[in-house]
């Protein structure tokens, strides 16, 4: 298939530039940055530059492109501010990125659309013990900061499923780790020795090695069925505080400075929320049934090790 890519030089993109040559899929990147062009050419893909936040200028990009499937990978991590807010562009664009994507869909005749979405839309809250899976309710608020990413979530996955004539296909990928992403981000922190542990007990999520998360968004390119959302996930969810301190013995860091966890809430509200307030263990058995996707990397110290 070709395939129209948004995110190609981001933590996943890179190796899903890899995965879906390997497949036998051609490849057409956006790329923001006329500066990434040879990152993207080098895996084998040709690259248009546009922002996926200007419709017209993404729609210029891409006339006489075609495609038979659209991916959004795109975010901006690395640009998020330490207090969230609506206008931040990792939400701007899972929302108007994703409106802005599907117009671009029908240009260049594309047909299936698969998204990026994340587990944290179960809801910023203590989910308990047992491990989540699609059916379970997606969308929750607890009345903080946090319901933004929750949202921006539901945002991509409305519309990727109500849009005429797109088969929608959506992920809802847990805690991504490994080059780029947030275990280079708070190993890079700990080297600093900025106060990321809150004292005491922290919550529990389920991750994702980014390799794997590639993997698993080319079986859902496609095998996967149109309306319907996957959890990405490995097999073993870990509390924070095993998490901080695995990428740091891995990473060779110091290990992290506990905070208390008011301090952690008033400096950044979102990652007290995240590191506090929930837990979420999730089952991958619906990706691993339908798409025939499982990790290879079964949990955050063996993905790391072969990092």
């Amino acid at each position: 298939m070709r395939v129209l890519l948004a995110g190609a030089t981001g933590a996943i993109g890179v190796p899903l530039l890899s995965a879906l040559a390997g497949a036998g899929h051609e490849v057409v990147a956006v790329i923001r940055d006329p500066a990434k062009r040879r990152l993207v050419t080098d895996g084998g893909a040709v690259a248009v530059i546009a922002d996926v936040l200007d419709r017209d200028a993404l729609l210029r990009a891409v006339d006489g492109v075609s495609a038979d499937v659209v991916m959004h990978q795109a975010t901006a991590l690395r640009n998020a501010s330490r207090r969230l807010t609506p206008d931040d562009p990792t939400i701007a664009l899972r929302g108007r990125g994703t409106a802005n994507l599907l117009d671009a869909a029908r240009v260049v005749g594309a047909h299936r659309f698969v998204t990026q979405s994340l587990i944290t839309g179960y809801g910023y809250r203590d989910n308990g013990e047992r491990l989540l899976t699609e059916e379970d309710e997606f969308g929750v608020h607890v009345g903080t900061v946090a319901d933004l990413v929750t949202d921006s979530s539901v945002a991509t996955e409305r519309q990727v499923f109500a849009a005429e004539g797109i088969e929608g296909i959506a992920l809802r990928y847990g805690m991504f780790y490994g080059k780029n992403a947030f275990s280079d981000m708070f190993a890079d922190m700990m080297r600093k020795r900025a106060p990321v542990l809150p004292r005491g007990r922290t919550g529990t999520t389920s991750f994702v090695h980014v390799a794997d998360a590639a993997a698993a968004a080319v079986a859902a390119m496609e095998r996967g069925r149109p309306g319907e959302a996957y959890n990405i996930v490995d097999d073993e969810p870990m509390s924070w505080r095993d998490f901080l301190m695995t990428v740091a013995r891995t990473h060779g860091t110091p290990r992290p400075v506990v905070t208390p966890r008011w301090l952690l809430r008033l400096a950044v509200p979102y990652l007290g929320c995240l590191l506090i307030d929930t837990t979420t263990r999730v089952s991958h058995a619906k990706a691993t049934r339908e798409l025939g996707w499982a990790p290879v990397h079964r949990s955050v110290p063996e993905g790391l090790k072969a990092r």
